[in-house]
């Protein structure tokens, strides 16, 4: 069972920065997102779970363009802290708010041509991952992509094996890894509603990442 909202607040507010130190394995999943979301043709930019905003920063510092915005939200006040200190040098563009846990997003529809969203689907309960992926439909523009990387189930031998091993910790005990489980992405990616730009599973150190880029219909 997935982590209720109020016991993974408790987590990330005591995890704090060392959020961070999971870029070990996440950097490479994050890299190919970064190559395949033409983040550089962004004007305006929405990220779901945005963390310490380390991701947020490196878009700002070295992807997004000079004018974009950046709008950030995050269950975890110590979270929604470390990313306001983080952003600071681009206070004028970039914006953390604190969410209580609801999945309707804080943006008019079609105002965003990118939802972002890292490391977060896997806390989520499946109807609740399903409420991203319509809540992402409703706020973004005609031809914005919706930017995902979550961990997900092994396809070699040993990614197979640590992601065996991390769904039987999360089936033990889900707050041992964080609330987070493997699963795969690209099965609530319902052909009607959206169409599949990019695809792909990275391992780093045998923890196993799935890498999605998707338009709305």
């Amino acid at each position: 069972m997935v982590l209720t909202r109020s016991a993974a607040k408790k987590y990330y507010d005591h995890f704090g920065k060392k959020q961070d130190s999971q870029g070990f394995y996440e950097d490479v999943a994050l890299e190919t997102l970064i190559a395949h979301a033409n983040f550089e043709q962004a004007a305006k930019l929405f990220e779901l779970g945005c963390g310490t905003g380390r991701f947020a920063h490196l878009l700002l510092t070295e992807h997004l363009s000079a004018t974009a915005v950046y709008y950030g939200t995050d269950l975890s006040e110590t979270m929604v802290g470390l990313a306001k200190e983080r952003l600071v040098p681009f206070a004028a563009r970039a914006s953390v708010t604190l969410s209580d846990g609801s999945l309707q997003f804080p943006l008019p529809d079609h105002s965003v041509d990118r939802v972002v969203s890292n490391y977060v689907l896997d806390l989520l309960s499946e109807q609740d991952i399903e409420q991203v992926f319509s809540e992402s439909r409703r706020i973004l523009t005609p031809g914005g992509k919706l930017c995902l990387v979550s961990l997900t189930r092994g396809t070699t031998i040993g990614s197979r094996i640590v992601s065996s091993l991390w769904s039987t910790l999360f089936r033990m005990k889900a707050s041992l890894v964080g609330g987070c489980r493997p699963i795969r992405l690209e099965e609530f990616l319902a052909d009607d509603y959206w169409s599949l730009e990019f695809h792909d599973l990275v391992s780093r150190f045998g923890i196993p990442s799935e890498v999605v880029v998707a338009s709305p219909r």
